[in-house]
């Protein structure tokens, strides 16, 4: 069974809000106590946090789906729903968070540190709080939108200052053990190292952590041994040290090439920008700061081999150590040049001022509709895919078996601006309408719908907009009744102006038409006089 999992990719989703409540205020000797139904909770959130207890991931490799809780209904008499309680997840210091094609979102570094894994969803409102001038007693409520849901990649970064490369049997775990506390496992064979292993190393007045990685071998940039895998836990690291084996019983393998196939793995090896300092660059592993350590010299050949190729090394610019985890031998010079180029890169980070972008204030557009129209096409029909934040929350809000429910969504699309924007687009009736992307609701677009229907009388939770809606007339046969009207008051103003002309300026219905068969005769009340 793994105990120590460095990479995992969770599952996580906040809690969904509660729905609002549809309720009257029912009291003796008020029979029009008005709505009270109160609003729902919103749903949990879903928190990582650092914590310097936690140290690997293993729980979420083995639990990997996380939901926040979601929050309670609204009830009567104005009482709202409960929140849903935010999840915090622990996490240990030094994880970044990525979306799964590798898009950091956030780097952990620091006791406490938090990030807002999943929100939460928002509360649906009480027929109480829809309640207004106009719709004085709403018959329904809003819903309950459900919490954001993704998955994340975490992977640890372990927080150390120095790093022991080398191959397999080198010596790495060795030398931590003998120049700190730490305790991990040691053993005459190779990769006995699965894990990164971290101490604790004292050097005067500088306190540093050092970290190895384990089975870094050549081809381990192709996938081949541990290191590739463990790379990760030193690119926060200020500076590298080369342990290399001096008394090593293979024939084909020496302290230089060694260095060589190492220094070859470390260029192929591209640090992320994941961890980047306050300049915002990232430096590569191989242009870091480099020791070497010569390691076994307490042996007699490895002693001999230290001498040898110690001239080499330092002739190519390297900082050499003969060093030797069994009798300690060289230790304290080594850490007092590992603390020397840790107190040098955290100077160098205290007097380098972050680099603070500044922020871009954006003010919203005179003419923003807070919403956009695409026209798309499906099975040779056309097809209006409406977009934003409003109307696809509005959507989500919305209880579709509820009439009045959907009378309000309509008037607050119409007040939006959506059906002239359709108009604009050239949708006609019955055209297909969808809010939102994939999953949206499709709608068969009827332009009749008129905005209002807080002046409609209608029982709660109904409209009479939606009574007998395939009757409905269209604008189009509207337009063509208004112009109707708009001509047969126009002739009936120019048969008064006629009749007047012709001397009949009685008002009454009667006598106008008493008048009508002398002016059809062409005899007027004036000849006859």
């Amino acid at each position: 069974m793994a105990s120590f999992v460095d990479r995992v990719v969770l599952h996580v989703s906040g809690g969904t809000g509660g729905h609002g409540c549809v309720s009257v205020h029912r009291e003796k000797f008020k029979p029009l106590g008005g709505p009270d139904g109160g609003n729902g909770g919103d749903g949990g959130d879903v928190i990582l946090r650092v914590d310097s207890q936690t140290t690997t991931l293993l729980d979420y490799h083995h639990a990997p789906h996380r939901h926040a809780t979601n929050g309670g209904p609204g009830m009567g008499d104005w009482r709202g729903g409960k929140n849903g309680e935010t999840l915090v997840l622990p996490v240990p210091d030094g994880t970044v968070v990525k979306t799964k094609d590798g898009k950091v979102l956030a780097d952990l570094v620091g006791e406490g540190t938090e990030f807002i894994a999943a929100s939460g969803g928002q509360g649906g409102l009480g027929n109480a709080a829809l309640s207004s001038q106009k719709r004085r007693a709403p018959g329904f409520a809003l819903l309950g939108i459900e919490g954001d849901a993704s998955d994340i990649v975490l992977e640890l970064k372990s927080i150390a200052d120095i790093a022991l490369v080398g191959f397999p049997s080198a010596g790495k775990s060795s030398l931590i053990a003998a120049m700190s506390a730490a305790r991990p496992k040691i053993a005459d064979y190779p990769f006995t190292t699965l894990i990164p292993n971290l101490g604790v190393v004292q050097a005067g007045d500088v306190r540093f952590t050092i970290a190895d990685v384990p089975g870094l071998i050549e081809g381990a940039s192709e996938g081949k041994g541990l290191g590739h895998n463990f790379l990760r836990h030193v690119e926060r690291c200020a500076a590298l040290v080369h342990v290399l084996d001096c008394g090593t019983l293979e024939s084909d393998r020496d302290p230089l090439s060694d260095l060589a196939i190492i220094e070859a793995e470390l260029e192929k090896y591209a640090v992320d920008m994941s961890y980047a300092g306050n300049d915002g660059e990232v430096v590569p592993l191989n242009h870091r700061p480099r020791l070497v350590a010569l390691n076994k010299v307490d042996l007699l050949d490895g002693k001999d081999m230290a001498e040898f190729v110690r001239p080499e090394l330092e002739s190519r610019g390297y900082r050499v150590f003969e060093v030797s985890a069994t009798s300690h031998e060289g230790l304290r010079q080594l850490g007092f040049a590992m603390a020397e180029i840790v107190k040098a890169a955290r100077d160098s980070v205290e007097a380098t001022p972050p680099k603070v972008h500044a922020p871009v204030l954006r003010p919203r557009a005179v003419n923003e509709t807070g919403f956009r129209i695409r026209r798309e096409e499906k099975n040779l029909e056309p097809l209006f895919r409406v977009l934003g934040e409003k109307p696809v929350r509005w959507v989500k809000q919305t209880d579709f078996t509820n009439e009045e429910a959907i009378g309000y969504l309509a008037d607050r699309l119409a007040k939006l601006g959506v059906e002239t924007e359709l108009f604009k687009q050239g949708a006609k009736p019955g055209d297909t309408v969808v809010i939102g992307e994939d999953d949206g609701v499709v709608f068969d677009w009827e332009p009749t719908m008129m905005a209002g229907a807080e002046l409609l009388a209608s029982p709660r939770g109904t409209d009479v907009r939606f009574a007998d809606i395939g009757d409905r007339p269209t604008r189009s046969q509207k337009r063509e009744e208004q112009i109707e009207r708009r001509e047969a008051k126009a002739a009936a103003r120019a048969e008064l102006e006629a009749e007047r002309k012709a001397g009949i300026w009685t008002e009454s219905v009667s006598g106008r038409r008493a008048a009508r068969p002398l002016k059809e005769s062409g005899l007027n009340t004036q000849h006859e006089e």
